[in-house]
């Protein structure tokens, strides 16, 4: 049997709710080939977006691809879903089931578009993170991420209402009147929401930090990872992140440790009791000496003084100041100093007192 008479042969002809074998046939074709060959459309539409923007990028196409894949190959597959069912007919299924299927194919082309365009999102969003990195300032590195969120938001927000009067036919301006209405009611059951969303804004505007700055918040010490709409995220130097709320960044006391410019060191130095005031002395200088040459330290704000009479120690107090917030780096230079003190006091032919009890029998 040739091809032209298998297609017009009785078989093909047999009718099933209104539609012919072959208008099924047609229909199966149509999508399969659509399916086998959806990597090339995709491509080429990929390229042809690209070519559009990109002009204000410097990413290539393979990596544009990845980000876009997956909505535009759901949305040629729809054309062709499209096409071929430009050959059926569902009247035969009754008005009801016929709304529903048209409703369900219009739904499914509006959810990938909106799926598409929050991947662009993500697109822009690596762009200018790229760039941020670039960039000494830390403001961008945090702008960016959330002005990505507002976005997507928005986005998903107009895609609903399009939902609303596309498919389920809902008068948008009568909706936004009763919003207005019940908006009083809506805004006082999200409070909480509302003061967090006003707390990044204030965040962004009052800057108390950026990404990057080591902050403590009440109990929780940490770097700033992320700011986003509802919550701040801190990786704390246990490497556990925390989440905390944006009204409480706001409201509650915050140091930013990263906004200063040295760290602090003071601890005291424990010596035994057998050890006379010339060697404190000449111990005490020394230990001045070292800090105010060491290159590494805030110079004249060093302090060194024999302080107090413990129960078991002679107590120095030693106080400097190491630059910058480093804090590889400022271990190391404790480590540094700590062992010079060391030197310093073996120089001087004493040691170091450790917690004693001396108990005098008497006769």
């Amino acid at each position: 049997m040739d091809l032209n008479n298998f297609f017009n042969s009785d078989m093909l002809q047999i009718t099933f709710y209104g539609n012919t074998v072959q208008d099924y046939l047609i229909w199966i074709l149509i999508v399969a080939f659509g399916f086998l060959f959806k990597k090339n459309f995709a491509q080429y539409i990929t390229k042809l977006v690209f070519s559009i923007i990109r002009k204000s990028t410097n990413i290539n196409i393979n990596d544009f691809y990845i980000i876009v894949k997956k909505p535009i190959d759901y949305i040629i597959l729809l054309i062709f879903l499209y096409f071929g069912s430009r050959h059926i007919t569902f009247s035969e299924l009754g008005e009801y089931w016929e709304n529903l299927i048209n409703k369900l194919y219009i739904l499914s082309v509006m959810t990938c578009f909106i799926w598409f365009f929050l991947k662009l999102t993500d697109y822009f969003k690596f762009i200018l993170m790229k760039r941020a990195e670039k960039t000494s300032s830390k403001l961008d590195d945090q702008f960016v991420p959330f002005f990505s969120s507002l976005m997507k938001v928005l986005i998903v927000i107009l895609g609903f209402f399009t939902v609303l009067a596309t498919v389920f036919d809902v008068d948008i301006t009568a909706l936004a009147a009763g919003l207005g209405v019940g908006g009083i009611a809506v805004a006082m059951a999200s409070k909480e929401s509302l003061e967090n969303l006003f707390g990044s804004f204030i965040i962004f505007l009052d800057k108390p930090f950026t990404v990057g700055d080591i902050v403590t918040v009440g109990t929780i010490s940490g770097t700033v990872e992320n700011v986003g709409f509802r919550s701040t995220r801190i990786r704390t130097f246990d490497k556990s992140l925390v989440t905390l709320p944006n009204k409480k960044m706001v409201d509650a006391e915050l140091d930013n440790l990263g906004m200063r410019d040295s760290r602090r060191v003071k601890f005291d130095i424990g010596l035994t009791y057998n050890t006379n005031k010339t060697q404190i002395k000449n111990i005490v200088k020394d230990i001045k000496k070292c800090l105010d040459n060491h290159k590494k330290t805030v110079k004249n704000f060093g302090r060194v003084k024999f302080s107090e009479f413990d129960s078991s120690s002679l107590n120095i107090m030693v106080i400097y100041y190491v630059p910058g917030i480093n804090w590889d780096d400022y271990l190391d230079i404790k480590e540094e100093i700590n062992f010079k003190i060391m030197d310093i006091v073996k120089k001087h032919k004493s040691d170091f007192a450790f917690p004693s009890t001396t108990v005098y029998l008497k006769k």
